[in-house]
């Protein structure tokens, strides 16, 4: 019997986490799968986190039922009461595990996984078990940013530091940042027939003044309040002051008016 390491999610469920995580919908985070949807089809989101994009799903394929899954279930409450506020009658929401869904073979239509498999310790794995809950001919449908392919304007040193130390982060958890360019093969490792398999990529750009504020205010918050920041001091990796010159550093490209961050997304559709 395999012994798999524990997982650890790298970004907790911080406000500044869930801040994050509450912009995303389906037509930025999950544009690839949306023409593959259609009214009366069961959908499961694994790792659903507040339930944003479940949701948005859910209105795609009603009446068809929308099941969002998460270990953490004070996050599941919030994507509960997310889902009664927009009316989403057809979404439930339950604690899962990625490695044992509690669902039966071919359970599914469409199975959903957005920003996940770059967390766990055994991606490949899951998609297996991803595939064994969709229906032969039903679709599996992954997305996950890629840490390394990062690109900003103008530079900062303190970005790349940053950059640097989520990697180590990371890799002391036994996850992959760079997973976005990794989804084609591990897709391909958990046995999906080639025929079925639809790589992409997809971005997110942060370029307004808005959009640059937002997102150079939610890393300044993540480098000194989130899980990422207790773990890189548990891992004796950062301590304080390094963590809070990030924050600064973050702060101060947020104020470039010049300031231009883009995050690349590998992107897999795959056939059951």
């Amino acid at each position: 019997m395999t012994t798999r390491t524990q997982d650890v999610y790298t970004h907790g469920h911080h406000e500044s986490v869930l801040r994050s995580h509450r912009w995303r919908t389906a037509e930025n985070s999950a544009g690839y799968l949306l023409p593959a949807l259609a009214p009366g089809q069961r959908l499961l989101d694994v790792g659903c986190g507040p339930g944003t994009v479940t949701v948005d799903l859910a209105a795609r394929v009603a009446p068809g039922e929308v099941v969002g899954v998460d270990r953490s279930a004070a996050v599941l409450a919030v994507a509960t009461e997310h889902a009664a506020e927009k009316g989403a009658t057809n979404a439930r929401f339950q604690v899962g595990d990625a490695y044992a869904l509690e669902f039966e073979d071919d359970s599914f239509d469409v199975v959903h996984a957005h920003q996940v498999l770059q967390h766990l310790t055994d991606p490949v794995a899951a998609l297996r078990e991803m595939k064994r809950v969709t229906r032969p001919g039903g679709v599996v449908a992954v997305r996950d940013a890629d840490y390394a392919g990062m690109t900003w304007y103008p530079a900062h040193p303190g970005l790349d530091e940053w950059q640097e130390l989520y990697h180590e982060v990371t890799a002391a958890n036994g996850a992959e940042a760079d997973a976005g360019r990794r989804l084609l093969s591990w897709v391909r490792q958990a046995g999906f027939d080639a025929a079925g398999i639809a790589p992409g990529a997809g971005v997110w750009c942060y370029a307004t003044p808005e959009d640059r504020t937002w997102w150079a205010t939610l890393w300044a918050d993540r480098c000194v309040t989130s899980d990422f920041a207790v773990q890189a001091m548990d891992h004796r990796l950062a301590d304080e002051v390094a963590l809070e010159l990030l924050a600064e550093a973050w702060r101060e490209w947020g104020t470039s008016p010049d300031g231009w961050f883009m995050v690349p997304h590998g992107e897999v559709l795959a056939r059951a």
